[in-house]
């Protein structure tokens, strides 16, 4: 199991670089809005959505209702839907564990677990998504209390911050590019985004893009879409049974 371990955390150090420095930024937004620390880690153990929990933070500010909020908050992870259906394969004999693998998939998750080959045991790969999904969320809760501390002890312009979460997801789609090799895809979504948000209302802009961006990478073969660098793949993912 340590050898396991090791491999998921290996795997999961780019969003461990990005949520200890997006969590921190939220950590700080929370704190700058007048609420208590542990208020970043209770978000980040029962709600655990990135963005948002970013705009959680100005909702509660703006004395939005509880009805308000849910209904924002659909709209803004309606995505989610998407990457659910697109993992049922994947999360199929994984146990009990599947209903955490639901819970945790974020886009950054989503991002490294939809990216694994498929061609591994099925016992081994479900720990290993287990361990993944785990790992990134305690690198988010960690990042959003020292983040809520800071901000409670110092006091920090955060003028800007929120773009933390875009750069992070920036640096994921290049992460992505260079280990399936197929960067094309890649950009021909990012097209289609772009006109999807100047040409559509903002309500669905975000939906039409990932639709697009889902049906494009439908039409690729699924060994291309798996293909991945031999080296990585032996250094990332578990291979062997882990005790």
């Amino acid at each position: 199991m340590a050898s396991l371990f090791a491999k998921a955390l290996r795997y999961s150090f780019p969003v461990l670089l990005g949520y200890l420095a997006i969590g921190s930024a939220f950590g700080l937004l929370l704190a700058d809005a007048g609420y208590p620390w542990w208020l970043a880690v209770v978000m980040g153990l029962v709600m655990y959505a990135g963005a948002g929990q970013y705009i959680a933070v100005g909702l509660f500010a703006a004395g939005t209702t509880l009805w308000e909020a849910v209904l924002v908050q659909l709209m803004v992870n309606a995505r989610h839907i998407a990457y659910g259906l697109s993992m049922m394969n994947r999360f199929k004999g994984t146990g009990r564990r599947r209903f955490y693998l639901i819970f945790g998939l974020t886009d950054e998750t989503f991002a490294l677990l939809s990216s694994m080959p498929e061609n591994q045991d099925g016992k081994e790969q479900s720990r290993f998504m287990f361990l993944v999904t785990l790992l990134n969320q305690s690198y988010w809760v960690t990042g959003s209390l020292i983040g809520a501390i800071a901000g409670a002890l110092i006091p920090f312009d955060t003028e800007g911050i929120g773009y933390a979460l875009t750069a992070l997801f920036i640096v994921l789609m290049i992460e992505q590019m260079l280990r399936l090799r197929k960067a094309g895809v890649f950009i021909v979504s990012a097209v289609f985004a772009v006109l999807c948000v100047v040409f559509l209302p903002a309500r669905i802009s975000l939906l039409a893009a990932l639709a697009i961006a889902l049906a494009i990478g439908s039409f690729l073969p699924k060994k291309d879409t798996a293909k991945v660098d031999a080296s990585r793949v032996e250094a990332d993912t578990p291979k062997d049974g882990g005790t």
